[in-house]
């Protein structure tokens, strides 16, 4: 007994006529008919609307499109321009930049100016307001290094606090800066157990930890 699957696979469609075929084009073609006369009325309706919104649309591109140009003409402006005071050695030119900027190449100038005049009130500036923290810190340890003279052992270590974190790319370095200092004031026992740390520490770079184990 055929089941009901089978039946219908051996059940054919039967043929239309021409009658069918003709009537299937006219429905078509009246439906095509009818569909354009409601597009035709929807455009006219609403064609402001969709003038106005395609107009938007286009000069919202524009917009960008003119935004992005100047933002790069820009950028590129002023990368030509730290370019032409790192290679004349402008100091002055490079801390306006600095002022007129933001973000890592406002610090980055402003650093570059005190590394050609030597102005340490620029590193007090940037270690103050710089954008990023990586130049804060750097210049930090650069006044340490310049002001560690001129502070106890104690002064030093509160000054250092803020790069005491392995956060700041300075950390070993200003470690190792402090284990001198008390070394240095005659305090051995408290600069033995920073370099004793710096040493027993596998992320210390290497010349760090060089440097520690031959001042121990």
């Amino acid at each position: 007994m055929a089941t009901i699957l089978e039946r219908n696979k051996n059940t054919r469609m039967p043929r239309k006529t021409r009658e069918e075929y003709a009537e299937d084009a006219l429905y078509r073609e009246v439906w095509e008919e009818v569909n354009n006369e409601k597009t035709q009325r929807f455009l006219k309706k609403y064609a402001r609307v969709l003038i106005g919104g395609a107009l938007a649309v286009l000069i919202v591109a524009v917009g960008v499109q003119i935004t992005v140009h100047q933002v790069h003409q820009n950028r590129l402006a002023r990368a030509q321009n730290y370019e032409t005071a790192v290679q004349n050695m402008d100091a002055a030119a490079l801390r306006a930049m600095a002022a007129r900027g933001r973000g890592g190449m406002s610090d980055l100038a402003m650093f570059q100016s005190y590394a050609i005049d030597g102005d340490a009130a620029k590193l007090d500036d940037l270690m103050a307001h710089g954008a990023t923290r990586d130049f804060r810190d750097l210049a930090r340890i650069h006044l340490a290094a310049r002001r560690g003279d001129d502070m106890t052992a104690a002064d030093l270590q509160k000054f250092l606090e803020p790069i005491n974190t392995k956060k700041s790319p300075f950390y070993y370095t200003g470690r190792l800066m402090l284990a001198q200092k008390y070394l240095a004031a005659g305090d051995r026992d408290a600069g033995v157990k920073i370099l004793d740390l710096i040493i027993a520490d596998k992320d210390a770079p290497a010349v760090i930890s060089a440097s520690a184990t031959a001042l121990r």
